[in-house]
C-alpha cells in the first residue's frame, strides 16, 4: 500500500517532482505490475484589443506589486505546458496527439491567441463552463440534471451573468430547459439559514452565517442586521404542492439581539442599502384569507394562485445589480474565475470578501469587476482576457533553493488538481489512439460530428466521476482513488483494452521501444519524454516479444496513475 501511495499520491507543491515521479511509476511497475496482462488578429477585432489591453492590465498590476516587493517571477511556461493548461481550463479535457502537432505548427507569436479562440468556439467551453458554474452553485448535487442542462442553455445562448443570476432568483415557472433554474433555490427551500448565506456566499463572495447570533466576532463588517436582512429576502419563498416556487404576499423576519431585544429584520443588502418594503397593507380579514390560499397552494395541485405585488426576491437582484461602490456581485463572480483559472482567489478564501481579508490586488479586482460590469457580464470576455496574460502562463517549476513566494503572488503557477469531471474526460482522451480523434481541420470543417462526438465523450466521464473526490484546499488524493486505480477491473477493460483504437493498440504497431515511448507521452502529457524518461520506458518495454502487451499495458498505467496526470500545472 505505501509503494502504491507513492506513485499516485501528488504533491501539488513540488511541480519539479513530476519527472521524477513518472520515473518512479516504472520502478514501481517493474517490480509489481508484471501480471497487468479562426481567429482575426486583434488588429483587426476591436474586442480581440479590449481583450488584449484587459490581459496587459493584469500584467502590469501583477508585476509591479512583486517588482515593488522584490519578489522574482518564473519564466513562460513551454509551449506545450501553455496547451495542456489552457485546453484543460477551457475545454475542461487534456488535448489530443493532433491538437499538440496544430498548436506546436503555429506561428510562435499568434499560437497562444489562435489556441484560445479555437477553445472558445469549441462546444467544448460550453460543457466545461458548464461544469464549473454547476460546481460552485450546486456542489451538493452533482449531478442534478435540470439544472445542468438550464447552466448549459444558459452558457450557448451566451446570457450575461447578470441575467443567468436574475433566472435563478426569480425561479419563475418555467418548461423544458428553463425550469432548471429554479433549482439553486429548490434544493435549499427547507432551510431558510441555507438559501441566505449560500446565496450571500456562492453571488456575493460574503460568508455572513457568523452573525446570526450575534455580531461577527471577528469582522466587523458583519452584523445581525446584515444576517436577518439578507434573510428577509428569502422568507416569504415557499414552494407549492406543484413544485413551484413562489413568494407569499406578506411576511416578516424577527429575530432576537444579543441584548434580548425582539426585533423586525427589515430587508438589507449587504452593502448596507435597506430596502423599502413595499407590500401593501391588509386587514385582518384579508390577512386570513391570503394565508388560508398560500396553505392551499401548499397542499392542493389545482388551488388558485395569490397575486404577489411586492417580490422580495426581485427586490435582492435590483440591489445587488445596482451596487457600484462595492460591487459584490461582479468582485465575486470575478474573483471566483481568477482562483479557477489561477488557483488562488484575489480575495481567498473567496467567501471572505470583507475588510478583515484584504484583495492581494484591489485596484486590479475592481479594475476587473468594472470591466465585466461595462460588457454586460460577459464572462467569455473575462475568461478571455485572463487565460491570455503572462501572468496566466507561468511556468509552474519553482526551481530555486529559497522557498516559493506567496500564492497570491502569482509569480509561479499552481498545480491544480484535476475536477471529477476533467479527469474522467482526459483519461478518456488518453486511452484511445491519437488517430481516433479528429484533426484540428477535420472539427473546423465538421463541427455537428465534433458535437456529438464531444457530447459522447461528456457523458461518458459522466459515468467515471463518481469515482474521483471533488478536489478542496490542500487536495491529497483518497485512499478510494488510489485503490480504483490499483485494482478496479474498469482500469483493465476501458483504459487499458488490447484493441485498434486504443493506445495499447497503437503503442503495440510502434516499431521500436523509443517510438512507443514518446507516442506515449505525447498523448497522455502532450509532450515528449526527457532523457531519463525514454531511457527508463525503453529499459522497461525493451524485452521478449510475449511480455510486450504485459509491458505496454503496465506503463500506461503508471502514467495514468501518476501525478503529471492528475494535475493541472
Amino acid at each position: 500500500m505505501n509503494t502504491i501511495f507513492r506513485v499516485i499520491t501528488p504533491c501539488p507543491k513540488s511541480p519539479t517532482s513530476f519527472g521524477r515521479s513518472i520515473r518512479n511509476c516504472v520502478a514501481f511497475v517493474a517490480a509489481v505490475m508484471l501480471s497487468i496482462g479562426t481567429s482575426r488578429t486583434s488588429a483587426d477585432d476591436p474586442a480581440a484589443t479590449e481583450v488584449t489591453n484587459l490581459s496587459l492590465l493584469i500584467d502590469t498590476a501583477i508585476d509591479q506589486q512583486n517588482q515593488a516587493a522584490g519578489v522574482p517571477v518564473v519564466e513562460q511556461a513551454t509551449p506545450e505546458t501553455i496547451l495542456r493548461r489552457t485546453t484543460l481550463d477551457l475545454a475542461g479535457r487534456i488535448p489530443t496527439a493532433r491538437e499538440l502537432d496544430w498548436y506546436l505548427a503555429q506561428p510562435e507569436a499568434q499560437r497562444r491567441q489562435l489556441l484560445v479562440d479555437r477553445l472558445l468556439a469549441l462546444p467544448d467551453f460550453e460543457f466545461h463552463l458548464r461544469n464549473s458554474l454547476d460546481e460552485m452553485l450546486l456542489p451538493e448535487h452533482p449531478n442534478d440534471g435540470e439544472f445542468r442542462e438550464y447552466l448549459l442553455t444558459a452558457v450557448r445562448d451566451r446570457r450575461p451573468w447578470s441575467r443567468m443570476f436574475q433566472e435563478m432568483m426569480l425561479a419563475e415557472p418555467a418548461e423544458g430547459s428553463e425550469k432548471g433554474a429554479a433549482q439553486f433555490l429548490r434544493t435549499r427551500i427547507r432551510e431558510l439559514d441555507d438559501l441566505t448565506n449560500d446565496t450571500a456566499v456562492k453571488f456575493f463572495g460574503v460568508n455572513i452565517s457568523c452573525a446570526k447570533c450575534h455580531d461577527h466576532p471577528l469582522v466587523a463588517d458583519w452584523t445581525q442586521d446584515h444576517y436577518y436582512g439578507m434573510q428577509a429576502f428569502f422568507n416569504r419563498t415557499y414552494s407549492s404542492k406543484k413544485n413551484q416556487l413562489l413568494e407569499k404576499p406578506f411576511g416578516n423576519v424577527r429575530f432576537k439581539t444579543t441584548e434580548g431585544e425582539d426585533r423586525d429584520a427589515t430587508m438589507m443588502f449587504l452593502t448596507g442599502q435597506v430596502i423599502a418594503d413595499q407590500t401593501p397593507e391588509f386587514t385582518e380579514e384579508e390577512r386570513k384569507q391570503l394565508e388560508e390560499k398560500v396553505r392551499k397552494l401548499e397542499r392542493e395541485d389545482d388551488a388558485e394562485t395569490v397575486p404577489v405585488s411586492f417580490s422580495p426576491r426581485r427586490a435582492l437582484i435590483e440591489a445587488a445589480l445596482a451596487d457600484t461602490e462595492e460591487l459584490f456581485f461582479a468582485r465575486n463572480i470575478v474573483n471566483r474565475t481568477w482562483a479557477r483559472l489561477l488557483g488562488t482567489g484575489i480575495v481567498d478564501p473567496p467567501d471572505q470578501m470583507h475588510s478583515g481579508n484584504p484583495a492581494s490586488h484591489p485596484e486590479l479586482l475592481r479594475s476587473l469587476a468594472r470591466n465585466l460590469i461595462s460588457t454586460d457580464y460577459d464572462l467569455r470576455h473575462l475568461i478571455r482576457g485572463i487565460v491570455l496574460s503572462q501572468t496566466y502562463s507561468r511556468s509552474s517549476r519553482w526551481t530555486s533553493q529559497s522557498p516559493p513566494p506567496a500564492a497570491q503572488s502569482f509569480a509561479v503557477a499552481a498545480s491544480r488538481a484535476l475536477t471529477p469531471r476533467q479527469l474522467g474526460a482526459s483519461l478518456l482522451i488518453a486511452c484511445r489512439s491519437a488517430e481516433s480523434w479528429p484533426t484540428v481541420e477535420q472539427t473546423r470543417q465538421q463541427p455537428e460530428d465534433w458535437l456529438k462526438r464531444r457530447t459522447d465523450l461528456e457523458n461518458q466521464a459522466n459515468g467515471w466521476m463518481r469515482e474521483f473526490e471533488q478536489p478542496g484546499e490542500d487536495f491529497q488524493i483518497a485512499v478510494d482513488e488510489a485503490l480504483f486505480f490499483s485494482n478496479n477491473q474498469r482500469v483493465q477493460t476501458d483504459l487499458l483494452r488490447d484493441s485498434g483504437d486504443r493506445i495499447t493498440g497503437s503503442l503495440k504497431a510502434a516499431q521500436t521501444p523509443q517510438l512507443k515511448a514518446r507516442q506515449l507521452w505525447r498523448i497522455v502529457y502532450s509532450r515528449d519524454p526527457d532523457d531519463e524518461e525514454l531511457q527508463a520506458a525503453t529499459n522497461w518495454l525493451t524485452g521478449a516479444d510475449e511480455q510486450q502487451l504485459p509491458r505496454i499495458q503496465s506503463l500506461v498505467w503508471a502514467v495514468l496513475a501518476g501525478t503529471e496526470f492528475r494535475f493541472n500545472h
